[in-house]
């Protein structure tokens, strides 16, 4: 028994948990840039279970505390329970990935993230540029124009070319750089200087010119202005009103979903009203809403799309269902609540608010801009609420170690 004891005590020492991590994480990665070019990966699903081998075994290889314990049951208890109401087993690898973080260094976790992503990205752009693999372009129709003119009316909308550089749509390269943006940002922030923002800015403004993604142009530019402000208004970092703001823009995120969620089929009638009796025949309220929604593309009346309203709010319920796993909309944290569960998206939630805590405790002020424009971002994109654990760096940095010396923020560097 001693013997089996020290075995088990030595392996947790080795590097054996390390190599499962990274393993499991690769993987994961990869399999989020092969989802975003226009290969249909066929073994999917025994990836996601081969991946959630490795992370369970670095589990068990790894020391946690009575209290981490009990956290970690009952999350994977109620990730059970989901997954037997759903038959999507998304939680369970989520909670074990969380999990699986804890005595990995979060730079080293989120630097290895960050060059495996864009050198995938990079593969798929050159493939597509050099007509290997891939389309560089698509041509259709891209939802700027309202229904005023395409449903109410009748005239079809009109068609544009964007480009892709081989990952299947406009929107999905914009995604992709704004997250490598992010995690760069995030990982070198401390070498980070004011013509390095100017530089990214400019990327920007020319990723836009080929996509023509407003959104995730605009959440570019937010971030990069968030974080070179913090890079240097130095006394920002450690006020407690920062963090506070942080905290009011993410509970504003969530009401506004929630109340999207509530009011859809009433923006829908207020629009159609207004268009053909000049009239919107409903409260300020929902007025202003409706003009929010023409801001956002839709995304609002996207709820009302289907014959049950799916993603309005009488379709959540405490674990979802069978049915909620497969229809696709882009409000993200709608679709939390919609996918998973009240219950889930709560504890979620929680989670998040936990995460923001140790921000705060550790002054960790890119990580604080971080929060807050993917807060906003989730609002009209779903890209981090995902079956893939790689596209949601947010779990990494949950999850990941902080402890002092793994520091990423100047005065954490001893530059403060």
């Amino acid at each position: 028994m001693d013997t089996m004891v020290e075995f088990y005590r030595n392996l947790r020492k080795s590097r054996l948990p390390w190599y499962l991590f990274y393993a499991g994480l690769t993987i994961e990665l990869l399999i989020v840039v092969v989802d975003k070019s226009d290969f249909i990966n066929p073994a999917e699903g025994r990836l996601f279970q081969i991946t959630f081998v490795f992370f369970f075994l670095k589990l068990l290889l790894t020391k946690y505390t009575g209290k981490e314990w009990c956290v970690l049951l009952l999350s994977e208890l109620l990730a059970v329970v989901s997954y037997r109401v759903t038959g999507a087993n998304d939680l369970i690898r989520i909670v074990t990935f969380v999990a699986a973080c804890k005595d990995i260094p979060l730079r080293q976790m989120m630097k290895y993230a960050f060059y495996v992503t864009l050198a995938g990205c990079m593969v798929i752009v050159l493939l597509a540029v050099t007509g290997v693999y891939g389309e560089v372009s698509l041509t259709q129709t891209y939802g700027r124009q309202g229904p005023e003119t395409t449903v109410y009316v009748g005239v079809e909308a009109a068609k544009e070319t964007r480009y892709t550089l081989g990952m299947g749509h406009p929107n999905a390269l914009s995604c992709m750089f704004l997250m490598l943006v992010i995690m760069g940002v995030y990982v070198y922030f401390a070498q980070m200087k004011w013509y390095l923002y100017l530089l990214l800015m400019l990327i920007n403004a020319g990723v836009y010119r080929l996509a023509g993604s407003r959104t995730s142009m605009l959440i570019t530019a937010v971030f990069l202005a968030g974080a070179c402000v913090m890079t240097y208004v130095r006394f920002l970092r450690k006020n407690w009103l920062a963090y506070l703001c942080g905290l009011l823009v993410f509970l504003l995120c969530i009401g506004f979903s929630v109340d999207a969620a509530v009011c859809a089929q009433r923006v829908r009638d207020a629009r159609w009203n207004a268009f053909f009796h000049n009239n919107p025949r409903d409260n300020g309220h929902i007025v202003a809403l409706e003009k929010i929604d023409s801001y956002i593309s839709g995304r609002i009346v996207s709820l009302t799309d289907s014959e049950n309203n799916d993603g309005m709010i009488h379709t959540w319920s405490a674990f979802s269902s069978q049915g909620n796993m497969d229809h696709y909309f882009d409000m993200g944290w709608v679709k939390l609540f919609y996918r998973y569960g009240i219950v889930p998206g709560i504890l979620y939630l929680a989670a998040q608010l936990v995460f923001l805590r140790k921000l705060y405790k550790r002054r960790d002020a890119c990580g604080l801009v971080v929060f807050t424009v993917l807060a906003v971002y989730t609002v009209v994109e779903a890209h981090l609420i995902s079956v893939y654990i790689g596209r949601n760096f947010l779990l990494m940095m949950m999850g990941g170690s902080y402890a002092v010396r793994d520091g990423l923020c100047r005065q954490e560097e001893g530059e403060g």
